[in-house]
């Protein structure tokens, strides 16, 4: 199952986006940081009408939609990559993930503290972005030296892999995440195993103030937050070569208690076409995605496979054990063995 780390710094709805993809009042939503510190996890299905189509052409007693994992991460802050704040926890997280939601704060709210006072969301992106490289960076260059020895002796696999960092560090020194660097399929493969953070998929949550969902919907280009929206999207597509949706996460988490058809009536009124939520849920997963997680599907399956077979060649002994099949042939058994 594809799982998704909702991160982002503090306060700018993360909690309250997760209550709201989950449908739950799970996560604590509180106007101070780090009111979350361990994570919580809830499981959600991919809203697709195609399905009920498809299983009526093809006369399918059961529909199964896919399924997605979203965990909701402790904020970061600047110097998270040096353990600041819950710098620690937040890395160790994420690392966990297969893809990231990064919650920007778009919204103006005098009664809910940013941590650097004003808004300005793609600040806000570069201070995240930097604390991953910084990471990523670290955790290669450690790699790296580890490696020089087995590079020395000549080994095959060391050499690759020490090309392939080559490359990653000046691409990551330059402040550009992992995921965006030009590399061959193969050495993407190899680059997969060095678990970097900023390799992940990064999609961008914009949270908006209900107030301004309808003018943003409707095209307003006057309005403080529709500019913002537009920046994160400008430079979601330059600098991660990836997408922002825009949502209201406080709305979306109000209409968990309401039925489908109510919360769609509601959204209507303010001028929003379709939940903000469902556009994060189908948002379309880059093929590098897909790839990692078949890979990963691959290697357990074989280790599975491994395990198996070697549980199922029974060993002469036990073999001579299992036609032990009654008192008389166990005696007999126990006498010979």
């Amino acid at each position: 199952m594809l799982s998704a780390g909702i991160v982002g710094l503090p306060n700018v709805g993360k909690s309250t986006l997760f209550n709201a993809v989950t449908r739950t009042h799970k996560a604590p939503a509180e106007n101070y940081p780090f009111c979350t510190i361990d994570p919580n996890v809830g499981v959600v299905t991919v809203p697709d009408p195609r399905l009920a189509k498809l299983a009526e052409m093809s006369h399918s007693q059961k529909i199964v939609p896919t399924a997605i994992e979203f965990v909701d991460i402790a904020g970061l802050v600047k110097g998270a990559s040096a353990g600041e704040g819950l710098g620690n926890q937040f890395l160790h997280h994420i690392r966990e993930v297969d893809a990231i939601v990064e919650v920007v704060r778009c919204f103006e709210n005098s009664d809910i503290h940013h941590v650097s006072a004003t808004i300005d969301p793609v600040r806000d992106i570069e201070v995240i972005n930097t604390e991953l490289v910084l990471a990523d960076l670290t955790s290669l260059q450690k790699r790296r030296d580890r490696l020089q020895k087995e590079v020395r002796a000549g080994d095959k696999t060391a050499k690759i892999e020490n090309a392939i960092i080559e490359k990653l560090l000046p691409h990551l020194d330059a402040g550009k995440p992992a995921v965006t660097a030009k590399l061959t399929p193969e050495e993407k493969k190899v680059a997969n195993g060095f678990f970097l953070l900023t390799s992940k998929p990064t999609i961008f949550a914009c949270n908006v103030a209900e107030s301004d969902l309808g003018a943003i919907s409707s095209g307003k280009i006057d309005n403080p937050a529709a500019n913002r929206v537009k920046a994160v999207e400008d430079y979601a597509r330059h600098h991660f070569a990836t997408e922002a949706v825009v949502i209201s996460a406080q709305i979306e988490s109000e209409l968990v208690d309401l039925g489908e058809n109510e919360a769609m009536d509601y959204l209507r009124g303010l001028g929003v076409e379709d939940s903000g939520v469902h556009a994060l849920i189908r948002a379309p997963a880059p093929p590098e995605l897909f790839i990692r997680i078949s890979n990963a599907a691959l290697s357990q399956r074989k280790r599975f496979i491994t395990t198996t077979s070697s549980l199922s060649v029974p060993s002469p002994k036990r073999a001579k054990r299992a036609n032990c099949v009654s008192k008389e042939k166990l005696t007999k058994c126990a006498t010979a063995t």
